[in-house]
């Protein structure tokens, strides 16, 4: 299982330390949540802060915009030294343009969809994806309780992948715990975008390890 903790729920007054919490831990990536206030109702963080990160961190950058029109910020994104960026795809009328522009700027290409949206709309790109991100909370906040229904889209997007040959891995953000981390990797999820559960945890480095061996 690949771990991924969500630094939008790290200490932002002690954000170093907690950057140099994962780089000492099991985990695989850090993801960073970059939202507008327009695609969803709140602000998170910037390019410059995500440079900062991609500067300290010794783990790769998972980067997911959560913004409208995110093909405008590939360049912006290269820059930070982030090694995948994730777009959704209600946000983007030409979806394969963008996949096509991000791996263009040698970045890893992902696509993320909302809860309320089907996996089947994924059928003609998922040959060329590198990751689809299924949100099993209704994205903008942190803290949210896990969405259910988010097994069997997994179960359908594992049985796509497969029957594609495609090569994307599914990665899930909202509400993974202990709990829905093993129902989830029972499911076929092969990445764990956890937040509060790693940042609230008595011991942030066990709860990674303990993910990591689901």
């Amino acid at each position: 299982m690949i771990v991924s903790p969500s630094i939008l729920s790290a200490d932002f007054g002690h954000l170093a330390a907690d950057v140099e919490m994962l780089n000492a831990s099991q985990c695989d990536w850090i993801h960073v949540d970059v939202m507008d206030g327009v695609f969803v109702p709140n602000i998170s963080l910037g390019f410059p802060v995500i440079k900062a990160l991609t500067e300290n961190s010794k783990k790769p950058l998972d980067v997911h915009l959560m913004i409208v029109e995110p093909q405008k910020f590939v360049q912006e994104v290269k820059a930070t030294g982030a090694k995948i960026m994730t777009v959704h795809i209600e946000a983007c009328t030409h979806l394969h343009r963008v996949v096509s522009q991000i791996k263009q700027a040698g970045m890893q290409a992902g696509v993320a969809l909302n809860p309320h949206t089907p996996v089947s709309l994924l059928e003609d790109i998922i040959g060329e994806v590198d990751l689809v991100l299924l949100m099993s909370v209704n994205p903008g906040f942190g803290g949210q309780s896990f969405i259910p229904q988010t097994l069997e889209k997994v179960r359908k997007l594992r049985q796509m992948i497969q029957k594609s040959g495609s090569h994307a891995v599914i990665e899930i953000d909202g509400g993974v715990n202990r709990e829905t981390g093993k129902l989830l990797a029972e499911a076929g999820a092969d990445v764990l975008v956890a937040g509060n559960a790693v940042f609230k945890a008595n011991d942030p480095q066990a709860e990674i390890s303990f993910l990591k061996s689901l």
